[in-house]
């Protein structure tokens, strides 16, 4: 029977040369779409990246394509994410992110904490009308499980995957817990990147000055035309060269450091992921590159490239949302979605008192719940020139993610 429902629950596509193409597709659609007149005004309500990420979302919701027959995301996580890391960090202006301020890391301390505060405050607001929801002894008791989704709300999966050995959930259910994840974090990620289109009239309601953001955004552009030259062939396989090779030293150096962090006494810590150093190093290498004249190629389109791979992996992350998990799952994701309110009112009450602007929100609580795949997505939802600005939170989310949830798992537990 099991076999039967196996079949019957395959989408209407499972080759993934065809869902990538699809994927492309609707990519396309929606920037031709969103460049005609008579469709302005749909996309003033809803911005074009957010379709980006909801087309592939029906997809999956529909059946017609789906993450759990493809392959396509590790493509994403291991190719493209780090070569858009290194292409958009290239022409980073460091001097320009650190006069930012104190308040995009004051944003993401808020994020940190919203998350683990509002684990147990979710599981006591829930047990006052569903006991059952979030009780369980044993291996089965759902505390453990929420403790996987504060490490991946604060770190990411690596953080996840070491609270699931940590605590040692009954991996059964913790389907649950994944769908849980995806669901609500990407409910929220659609919010912010409606928000993203609409910053200026939340940052007047937060009355919140942006022109450090404003200034950088500038400085970006003014550099982009000073060394701005017509576009050869030759300076597409330089970047092509610098992104990939990237890639590839970071995933050389990443074996080398995950596997002596594995043989250590550290083998149950963030440092033991390879994902982890493949963030660290492909930014490092776009850092130290924004150094050299490799900066340059910033004239040439360097960062529209990166963006380019920022929207592919935008597109294979909407796939992996399936609406209808909310029904499935009803009753766990009632529990995310209250911690997931809290998390987001501590937010807005923080950005309102010190005057925040919406960016630092959005990107601090992205490098939280999103990690290093969300985190410079949202920042290039703002401007391409901020996506190191996410980067950077979200190797700082990933070094206190276990930290974090093994507080939070603490309090989940004495609350339940």
């Amino acid at each position: 029977m099991p076999e039967v429902q196996e079949i019957i629950n395959q989408p209407l596509i499972t080759n993934d040369a065809v869902v990538f193409g699809l994927l492309a597709l609707c990519l396309g659609i929606v920037f031709y779409t969103s460049q005609q007149k008579g469709l302005k005004w749909f996309y003033k309500i809803i911005p074009a990246l957010l379709m980006c990420y909801l087309l592939p979302a029906l997809l999956s919701t529909f059946n017609i394509i789906s993450p759990k027959t493809s392959g396509l995301w590790p493509i994403a996580k291991n190719y493209f994410l780090p070569a858009s890391l290194i292409l958009m960090t290239l022409s980073t202006d460091l001097k320009g992110i650190i006069k930012l301020g104190p308040k995009a890391l004051i944003m993401f301390g808020t994020a940190t904490v919203g998350i683990i505060l509002g684990g147990p405050i979710a599981i006591l607001i829930t047990s006052t009308f569903s006991p059952d929801t979030v009780g369980g002894a044993d291996f089965d008791a759902v505390w453990r499980g929420l403790a996987t989704l504060a490490g991946s709300w604060i770190g990411g999966g690596a953080n996840q995957t070491a609270m699931l050995e940590l605590y040692q959930f009954n991996v059964d259910k913790y389907g649950a817990m994944l769908a849980v994840d995806v669901v609500v974090a990407n409910i929220w990620m659609a919010f912010i990147l409606l928000g993203a289109g609409k910053a200026e009239k939340i940052d007047n309601w937060l009355k919140a000055d942006s022109s450090s953001i404003d200034t950088l955004k500038n400085r970006m552009a003014n550099y982009s035309a000073s060394v701005e030259k017509k576009f050869t062939l030759t300076d597409l396989i330089k970047i092509i060269a610098i992104a990939f090779g990237g890639v590839g030293l970071a995933h050389f150096l990443a074996e080398l450091f995950g596997g002596w962090a594995t043989a250590s006494s550290m083998k149950d810590s963030v440092l033991a992921s390879q994902f982890f150093w493949v963030v660290v190093i492909s930014t490092t290498v776009g850092l130290t590159l924004s150094f050299t004249k490799m900066r340059r190629l910033e004239g040439v389109g360097a960062s529209k490239i990166g963006s380019g791979f920022i929207y592919i992996l935008v597109a294979i992350i909407g796939m992996k949302i399936d609406l209808s998990e909310l029904v499935t799952y009803w009753d766990f994701i009632i529990v995310g979605l209250i911690w997931m309110a809290f998390h987001v009112g501590l937010l807005f009450l923080v950005a309102k008192l010190i005057k925040a602007p919406f960016f630092f929100l959005a990107v601090g609580s992205k490098a939280n719940v999103g990690g290093a795949a969300s985190a410079p997505v949202v920042a290039s939802a703002f401007h391409p020139s901020l996506a190191p600005v996410g980067v950077l939170l979200a190797v700082l989310g990933y070094a206190l993610g276990t930290y974090g949830a093994i507080i939070c798992a603490t309090l989940m537990e004495m609350a339940s």
